[in-house]
């Protein structure tokens, strides 16, 4: 298994940036530049928040926090999404297909980062908390 050495070594990380061009394709189609920016400014704070939640290791819990927020960016790409697939009836020029491709990436990138959070979360509880759990089963 390769180590992690610094975040870009992480499959979410890496997934979050590759995933941009195929977001700016499709914004650029959108004809609102109020929703068009929403879904750039969703998907373009990923990234940073992938690599905030990185840096913060030492403390488990803001780690946890930050890629919880990722999640939650990824979770509006795909609202966002969902609306440009609605307005592809109306507006041609947006890419139905792309946009129900993205949706699938974007959901999994959801799933990882939800997976990494819950990790993380794990290394944030007290060793005792998970102690009291299992003895009150």
């Amino acid at each position: 298994m390769p180590s992690v050495k610094g975040v870009s070594d992480l499959r979410v990380y890496q997934l979050s940036l590759r995933l941009l061009d195929k977001i700016y394709d499709v914004a650029y189609a959108i004809p609102h530049i109020k929703f068009r920016t929403q879904l750039i400014n969703s998907s373009e704070a990923i990234p940073p928040l992938i690599g905030e939640g990185f840096s913060r290791q030492r403390n488990p819990a803001d780690a946890a926090r930050f890629y919880e927020m990722a999640m939650a960016e990824s979770d509006e790409v795909v609202i966002h999404l969902t609306k440009a697939i609605i307005l592809s009836r109306r507006f041609r020029k947006i890419p139905k297909g792309a946009c129900e491709s993205i949706v699938e990436k974007y959901t999994e990138l959801s799933k990882q980062l939800n997976s990494l959070r819950q990790t993380w979360r794990r290394f944030a509880e007290p060793a005792n908390s998970y102690i009291k759990k299992k003895s009150v089963n």
